[in-house]
């Protein structure tokens, strides 16, 4: 046992060799495409609470305040955030782990080392952070993934992007160091979202994470309601493009961009980025437009 976390409902049930999927919101996640992958994990494999950790020693309620629930003037209750282990099952019955919440502001190596210790008791074999990050590519093509780990292995065996550069890291990156010191496959995927639609929903990424959730791990959900959302905002996004020849200018040297990257080319960018819409700019527009759309 540790003291930072509590066992919901006094003991760990007894799991089969499952995955751990990983969201802690307060980092990159542009359109929210991974908070609502995790929620729709959370909802189709009917996850429930089995773990809840300190928050007194993770959390700064000056920045996360818990919410008071006045009625009438009376303080009813204060809801305090919590950071949560659940366990569901997948569309083929695996066991899944889901680890969600905010993400702590402090003491990360201790919250790191106590996840993974937690993970171990139960028999993780695999932990998957998910994130996302606004990047110059088009809707009109697949929103392509990256990943991040401590495994050469792992790097080797998944074709996804794979990055070099120094960026300030989340606690998502703790976590991939903190079980793959304990023997335990960890990684990160991370999906690109155009950059002139990050400001508001994306569900085409949060599709993208996960069919790279189940290309990496294995957990498969159906994703229906993010499926038909894509195409809904696909139409919606092309008309908006259609609309604008400086826009449509922009989507095509983006598909350029896109389709050399693929092709494995190596030029250099045909827009420059002050030449590029910035995402205030597309995004106030399309928020008109949804307004034309829907009176």
């Amino acid at each position: 046992m540790s003291d930072a976390y509590s066992v919901v409902g006094g003991g760990l049930p007894t799991l089969d060799h499952p995955t751990l999927v990983v969201m802690l919101a307060g980092w990159i996640d542009a359109s929210g495409a991974a908070a609502a992958a995790m929620a729709a994990l959370e909802s189709e494999c009917h996850a429930a609470t089995i773990a809840l950790f300190d928050t007194d020693a993770f959390i700064d309620y000056r920045a996360r305040r818990p919410t008071m629930q006045l009625r009438e003037g009376i303080n009813t209750q204060l809801v305090w955030p919590d950071i949560e282990l659940k366990v569901g099952n997948d569309l083929d019955g695996h066991d899944v782990l889901l680890l969600t919440g905010p993400e702590p502001d402090m003491a990360w190596k201790r919250f790191g080392a106590a996840a993974a210790d937690l993970g171990v008791r139960l028999g993780v074999t695999r932990m998957v952070a998910l994130g996302s990050y606004p990047f110059a590519t088009p809707h009109t093509r697949p929103s392509r993934l990256s990943l991040s780990t401590p495994s050469a292995e792992i790097v080797s065996s998944l074709p996804l992007l794979k990055n070099s550069v120094d960026v300030p890291a989340g606690v998502a990156a703790v976590l991939e160091h903190s079980f793959h010191d304990r023997g335990i496959e960890s990684l990160g995927i991370w999906v690109q979202v155009p950059h002139y639609v990050s400001s508001m929903a994306y569900p085409a990424a949060t599709v993208a994470l996960l069919g790279g959730l189940a290309q990496a791990s294995g957990v498969r959900i159906d994703g229906a309601a993010a499926r038909q959302e894509t195409m809904i905002q696909r139409e919606r996004l092309d008309e908006l493009v259609a609309g604008n020849d400086e826009h449509g200018a922009m989507v095509r040297q983006l598909e350029t961009l896109y389709d050399t990257a693929l092709a494995e080319a190596d030029v250099s960018p045909p827009l420059s980025a002050d030449e590029i819409p910035t995402a205030d700019e597309l995004g106030a527009e399309f928020e008109q437009f949804l307004r034309d759309q829907n009176p």
